[in-house]
């Protein structure tokens, strides 16, 4: 199976009602949120906000053929909506009708042509479509040396590949998960130490500050794995920044929300590419997120800054 990027909500969805199913939503309430929905959308039935978020909940619920129905009316009624059409391959590729969600793909990087999201997933796509080609050519034709390696190639890129690097990232992870929630004070006592850093040779300490991203980045995707939430939220910096301007209370508040109520949550990084620059940097991955209900892939990028001997997530965004 295809784990494509889902989209949870249209870009420009707003208002108290809106705010509201989507709390229910992140708190695991999920038949109370379809309730809600489709008590507004009893007064309200073209609404395509209010219809999209019902889509969403039913895809999370596991109703996936009500959910390709409302994402397909949705796409009759606001063909104009590039979302719809890629959760409808989302679905699609998960009942592996792979021609049915390259042509939803298309359509949504046809109404936005700089989509980042559709054109990944639409790459995944066309790779599977790849991989079923190869294994008919060699099941019509087994003497085809040409074949096997291709086929080896493009299932290559779905298979558990980050499961062989894990017990080293594991690893990494449990030498600094366990100190990333205490180690705000022992932090505070080290900024004396900060100016001191660029006398060390540029080359070593660009080295040792990839590698202390990258253990920060893989601590941080093991504590969201385990809900350990004291670390989770403590690789945020003072100065991280929520999306759409939330305030910081309110975005911990809907992360403990999203997170706690779920009884399985994995979260694998690969791909991972870190660039530091002084006491700034940039990691980019690929974000596999699994949980009771959602099995997507996303691109992430974080951005962080050094804080005494730890690096802190600044900023956080998607599909960069």
């Amino acid at each position: 199976m295809v784990a494509l990027g889902l989209c949870g909500t249209l870009a420009w969805a707003q208002g108290d009602e809106y705010a509201e199913v989507n709390r229910l939503v992140r708190a695991g309430q999920l038949s109370d949120a379809l309730a809600k929905a489709d008590q507004h959308l009893s007064s309200k039935p073209r609404d395509p906000q209010m219809r999209f978020l019902k889509g969403v909940i039913q895809t999370e619920s596991g109703k996936s053929s009500d959910a390709i129905t409302t994402f397909t009316k949705l796409t009759e009624d606001y063909p104009e909506l590039p979302e719809p059409y890629n959760n409808l391959a989302v679905l699609y590729a998960g009942q592996s009708q792979f021609d049915k969600a390259r042509a939803a793909l298309e359509m949504a990087i046809r109404t936005n042509p700089s989509y980042a999201t559709a054109h990944e997933n639409l790459g995944d796509v066309y790779a599977k479509l790849a991989s079923q080609a190869y294994s008919k050519a060699l099941q019509l034709d087994a003497g085809n040396a040409g074949v096997p390696p291709k086929l080896s190639l493009i299932r290559s890129l779905f298979a558990p590949d980050t499961r062989g690097a894990r017990p080293a990232a594991a690893a990494v992870a449990a030498n600094t998960a366990t100190p990333s929630a205490p180690a705000a004070a022992p932090a505070a006592s080290k900024p004396a130490a900060a100016p001191v850093a660029p006398a060390s040779p540029a080359p070593a300490t660009d080295a040792t500050a990839q590698n202390d991203v990258e253990a920060a980045v893989t601590a941080w995707a093991k504590a969201w794995s385990s809900r350990n939430m004291s670390a989770y939220l403590g690789a945020y910096g003072p100065t991280f920044t929520p999306p759409g301007g939330q305030a910081r209370s309110a975005w911990e508040a809907e992360r403990r929300s999203r997170i706690e109520p779920r009884s399985r949550i994995g979260v694998d990084v690969s791909e991972l590419s870190v660039t530091t620059n002084g006491d700034k940097a940039t990691a980019r991955f690929r974000q596999a997120y699994t949980s009771d209900t959602l099995n997507v892939t996303s691109r992430k990028t974080l951005d962080l800054v050094r804080s005494g001997n730890r690096w802190l997530i600044v900023r956080e965004s998607t599909g960069s």
